[in-house]
């Protein structure tokens, strides 16, 4: 079959695409130049969530697998970074819509009620296939997750939370990485070693150096320091980190992202280590949006409620705050030890965590 002329407007259809921005204001009679910056503004978050939704199902697509070809983690690495350029263009684009002052956004903000944010599905869909879900919420955010929502919409967001989403189907395949342990070497057993060790020598620098008024709270850092490394190792202790909330991921999945961070320069490592790494920009990403959301809503509005019934900025703040995906991967680098302190790898262990060629 023979292609026939593609013409650039018909490709992108932008007779649709430019002929849906229409102001409330103007038919109301008295439009507000203003309000075509807001709909554009949110129309192209629209545009850009949708790409972001686009990339977070082909990630997911091939983390629901048994096994995961090293291919295709360098390939979901790229997806993540693409996200994460996308993420920048969302933070930049505060900075157009506050061009617009809060007295201009006043002179039509009554016309949105109560429209809002919230009843963004595809938000909520980037946050579900992430891994952010209901349970994870703090109470006083649950409320707001669907119940903004149309029957339709609601019944769609409440399907994509039946399915494996990003931070569980990471956390088994964390859990399926095979080298911290083999027949004759317990690396976990080595490191301990080394942490006990270097905790020794930090208590007793802490006690030779420190004057006593300041001894006290050194030793309260000191101890707390040493009970995360021994929820680290103690399964029971582990456990109640998770129902306390301060762990989310299994012990197993933990322990093998540190093993990535510890040895993350032997060649089979690096694509796992650029994965979580890209994994935590994606979290602050989101995070920093979040933040200047919130930061736009106090300037524009104060502390008024917002059009869909929260309680504006006050409410943002909080969601900022509190909903990392992957807040375990942050935690990591209490975890890390000098590169001369991390125990030797068994020469059979290191070949296969490198590339060795016969010549």
């Amino acid at each position: 079959m023979e292609n026939q002329p593609v013409y650039y407007a018909d490709y992108l259809q932008l007779d649709k695409v430019l002929s849906a921005q229409d102001p409330l204001s103007k038919k109301m009679g008295d439009e507000k130049h203003e309000e075509m910056l807001f709909i554009i503004t949110h129309q192209a978050y629209e545009l850009w969530f949708k790409q972001i939704i686009h990339e977070l199902q082909y990630i997911n697509s091939k983390f629901n697998a048994p096994s995961i070809p090293e291919q295709d983690v360098l390939h979901c690495v790229a997806k993540l970074n693409r996200i994460i350029k996308i993420q920048g263009v969302l933070i930049n684009t505060f900075s157009i819509i506050e061009t617009m002052t809060p007295m201009e956004f006043l002179e039509f903000r009554d016309l949105l009620m109560p429209a809002s944010g919230f009843q963004s599905k595809q938000f909520r869909m980037v946050e579900l296939l992430l891994g952010l879900d209901i349970d994870s919420r703090p109470s006083y955010a649950r409320s707001f997750f669907i119940e903004k929502f149309n029957p339709q919409e609601k019944q769609e967001v409440l399907d994509l939370m039946k399915l494996p989403n990003l931070f569980i189907l990471v956390e088994k395949w964390l859990e399926r990485i095979p080298f911290v342990r083999t027949s004759d070497f317990n690396f976990w057993v080595e490191y301990q070693k080394s942490v006990d060790a270097i905790l020794a020598q930090e208590k007793a620098i802490i006690e030779k150096t420190q004057e006593q008024n300041s001894l006290s709270v050194e030793m309260a850092n000191f101890e707390g320091t040493k009970l995360s490394f021994e929820e680290l190792f103690d399964r029971e202790k582990y456990k109640l980190a998770q129902t306390q909330g301060r762990r989310k991921i299994s012990q197993r999945g933990f322990l093998s992202a540190l093993f990535i961070f510890l040895y993350r320069e032997e060649p089979i490592l690096n694509g796992p280590y650029q994965l979580l790494s890209a994994l935590l920009e994606l979290d602050n990403g989101f995070t920093t949006w979040r933040q200047k959301h919130a930061l736009l809503a106090q300037k524009m509005l104060g502390t008024k409620i917002g059009t869909g019934g929260s309680s504006g900025h006050a409410y943002l703040k909080s969601a900022a705050d509190s909903s990392k995906v992957f807040k375990d991967l942050f935690d990591l680098p209490t975890f890390l030890i000098p590169a001369s302190k991390l125990p030797t790898l068994p020469e059979k262990l290191r070949k296969e965590l490198g590339f060795h060629f016969n010549t």
